[in-house]
């Protein structure tokens, strides 16, 4: 994984003030949440969103299996995971360098947010939380922290105040809602700006959900332009 990882883009306007990294689940590519972008109501604001396809793994939950997944997963218990610690931080350092190629094409970390469904929001946490320089934000969806401790160790000051959005269906029978309630605890006690969701849905998105995903964007992102604070 030391290449930069194949994704679809797309931008809101030309010339992009802000950046999103958006990563897909298990089993998914980047084309998964491409059709949310024009949901979001976003118009005011030039926007590019990066889609990353995962690399093409061997997935031991699913048989060996070879499918797009961030790391591999042993066991889909529904209270816990089984998980190869070495594949999130592979996956992690992918992450990095599309933050990296982002900063080239003139967008600071600042205003770069990374977003992620399920095992793709495990490396939004992942990747965002531990992040050398101060990200605009995180948004994490059906989800959960696969490796808190080694989280906690290497959280960085720099990020300890970026505001995250996070929301879990009521009814998720594939990451069980207990533990995305666990990751929601596990940051508000380290002091994390999470705003919770949950919804009346199974392991999806739902209108609502992109919604308010909409809102609190554009709330960042006109503190970022100055339009408020």
């Amino acid at each position: 994984m030391d290449e930069l990882l194949s994704a679809i883009e797309l931008e809101t306007a030309d010339n992009p003030q802000f950046s999103v990294i958006w990563l897909h689940g298990l089993g998914a590519d980047g084309s998964d949440f491409e059709p949310v972008v024009p949901e979001l109501g976003l118009e005011e604001y030039a926007v590019r969103f990066v889609f990353p396809h995962a690399p093409m793994i061997p997935v031991s939950c699913n048989g060996g299996y070879v499918m797009r997944a961030w790391y591999d997963i042993i066991s889909l218990d529904i209270d816990s995971r089984q998980i190869d610690d070495a594949g999130i931080l592979e996956s992690r350092q992918a992450i990095r360098r599309l933050i990296a190629r982002e900063n080239r094409r003139g967008t600071p970390c600042h205003r770069i947010f990374i977003a992620g469904f399920s095992q793709g929001g495990a490396i939004a946490y992942a990747a965002a939380l531990t992040h050398p320089e101060k990200l605009a934000g995180v948004i994490a969806l059906s989800t959960y922290i696969p490796n808190p401790g080694v989280l906690v160790a290497e959280a960085t000051e720099a990020n300890k105040d970026t505001p995250i959005f996070a929301a879990h269906g009521s009814v998720d029978d594939v990451v069980s809602l207990q533990l995305g309630i666990a990751a929601r605890n596990l940051l508000m006690q380290h002091g994390y700006a999470l705003e919770w969701h949950d919804y009346p849905m199974p392991h999806s998105v739902c209108p609502q959900e992109i919604a308010a995903i909409g809102d609190w964007l554009r709330k960042i992102m006109a503190v970022c332009r100055g339009e408020s604070s």
